[in-house]
């Protein structure tokens, strides 16, 4: 984590006044839609990616997640890495919190024991009747991590015996499974408009300063050199 990086997440003071500055770097407009668009994001519900390996179903599903939405998705590379393919993803993935797990055999159970910790019900996605249709599932019953798997074969053995509950799609045709980039899709659409009721839905405000820095950074020409600028600042009033 680089300095400035620390002094965002530790020192809110420093955070508000880094905001201000680049606030006035952008046009009035865009911010009032960066505002607009953090109103309707979420962490209540999040996504895991298990070794997904085309990159135009990767750059779909982030694509789905960011018109949604959702904040934070969860990329697990156990066999495969995840790879984004511009034309697909259409600077989604610029929006969206993206964290990575891979490095050792046992990362799907270091990921999703992370997410459990924090709170969140651990929920499988099946095409099999393992558990209940989205069309029923309780979004009320607290924030949770939904779960994707892979194109051939879903999620893992691991990834299955560590989730709580189950959900699958409602199918009429003879295919087995949607495919997973429309699976995600589908599965997200249905749910974010039922959760939306709960209070716990929205960013908090420490959620939404953070963000809307993200965004800025991202938003701001060089802002890597306005940030030098901004910090030397800082440094002679404080």
């Amino acid at each position: 984590m680089s300095g400035i990086d620390h002094l965002i997440q530790s020192d809110r003071q420093f955070r508000l006044q880094l905001t201000s500055y680049l606030s006035d770097l952008v046009l009035e407009r865009r911010l009032n839609l960066l505002r607009e668009v953090l109103s309707r994001r979420t962490r209540y519900i999040t996504v895991v990616l298990e070794d997904l390996y085309q990159p135009q179903n990767a750059s779909a599903a982030l694509r789905s997640c960011e018109c949604l939405g959702i904040q934070d998705v969860h990329i697990i590379e156990n066999r495969n890495s995840f790879n984004v393919n511009p034309e697909v993803d259409m600077g989604a993935s610029k929006w969206l919190t993206i964290k990575k797990y891979s490095g050792n055999k046992s990362i799907t159970q270091e990921a999703l024991q992370t997410l459990r910790s924090s709170g969140y019900r651990i929920v499988a996605t099946s095409p099999h009747s393992l558990g209940c249709s989205i069309r029923d599932f309780d979004t009320e019953k607290g924030k949770f991590a939904i779960l994707f798997g892979t194109e051939l074969s879903g999620l893992s053995e691991e990834a299955m015996s560590l989730s709580e509950e189950f959900i699958t799609i409602p199918m009429y045709g003879f295919t087995e499974s949607y495919n997973i980039s429309v699976s995600v899709a589908i599965t997200l659409y249905e749910l974010v408009h039922r959760a939306k009721a709960n209070p716990a839905y929205p960013l908090s405000e420490y959620e939404k300063e953070v963000v809307l820095l993200d965004w800025l950074r991202k938003s701001v020409k060089n802002c890597h050199i306005v940030e030098k600028r901004f910090v030397a600042e800082y440094n002679k009033l404080h």
